[in-house]
């Protein structure tokens, strides 16, 4: 049996273990867990949807301030100053299974977007493809048997990567977006899980803009660091 004196050694223990150690960790990882959730993050990226803009074994820094703010571990919004524009590369919950996804925005409220055979059709006009020189200068020896071009979404001109003769959603539309809806793509075209199959992504469910990559390695050669890639900005 514990004595009442025994009780009060225990209890105060107890007290001195939740207000010395216990409530410091909790609260530590609550403003941890909350800037995280509202105002800044990193994404760990698995596949290669997003090659060669994005690679596997990136870590990408994403700014969760960039068009609102929201109540921390919801998507509620306390405020909003801005939207996503085309060309953004932003996180955000797929529609379907609520997976969080990285694509890029192709398409913006009010626009219609429709692509044929590879080439990404936004109002009507075929979106340009800078080839930077002779055709045999957008064959990228990193990634055999596939192709980069670039995109110029009028903001932003980035690479896109094509595999001749695997796409399956090459050509679709026209789709028109509504008010607060959006349609993103991968950068890699022909392998990518994007508003082609899922649909158009709620303004809401886009969480943040990702601006660079923090950190880089190389999944299929050890976790090798790629040092070339720490610190480089998204576009």
């Amino acid at each position: 049996m514990i004595n009442r004196e025994q009780l009060m050694t225990i209890k105060l223990g107890a007290r001195r273990f939740w207000r010395e150690w216990l409530r410091p960790i909790i609260l530590v990882l609550v403003i941890a867990t909350s800037f995280r959730s509202a105002i800044a993050d990193w994404n760990d990226v698995p596949t290669g949807s997003m090659k060669p803009t994005i690679l596997e074994g990136d870590r990408i820094f994403v700014n969760k301030l960039a068009y609102d703010l929201r109540v921390p571990y919801t998507l509620l919004r306390l405020a909003s100053w801005g939207h996503p524009n085309r060309g953004d590369i932003v996180v955000l919950y797929s529609p379907e299974d609520e997976t969080r996804l990285v694509k890029r925005v192709v398409g913006l409220p009010g626009d219609t977007v429709a692509m044929t055979g590879n080439r990404l059709i936004v109002n009507g006009r075929p979106i340009p493809y800078q080839l930077d020189g002779a055709p045999d200068a957008i064959i990228d020896e990193t990634f055999p048997g596939r192709f980069v071009v670039f995109e110029d979404l009028g903001a932003v001109v980035h690479p896109v990567m094509l595999t001749p003769g695997t796409s399956t959603a090459g050509t679709f539309g026209p789709v028109e977006v509504p008010e607060d809806r959006y349609f993103v793509m991968g950068d890699n075209r022909d392998r990518s899980f994007d508003s082609r199959h899922f649909g158009l992504v709620e303004r809401r469910a886009i969480v943040g803009h990702a601006t660079a990559v923090a950190a880089s390695v190389n999944l299929n050669h050890g976790f090798h660091p790629r040092w070339e890639r720490f610190f480089t900005a998204l576009r």
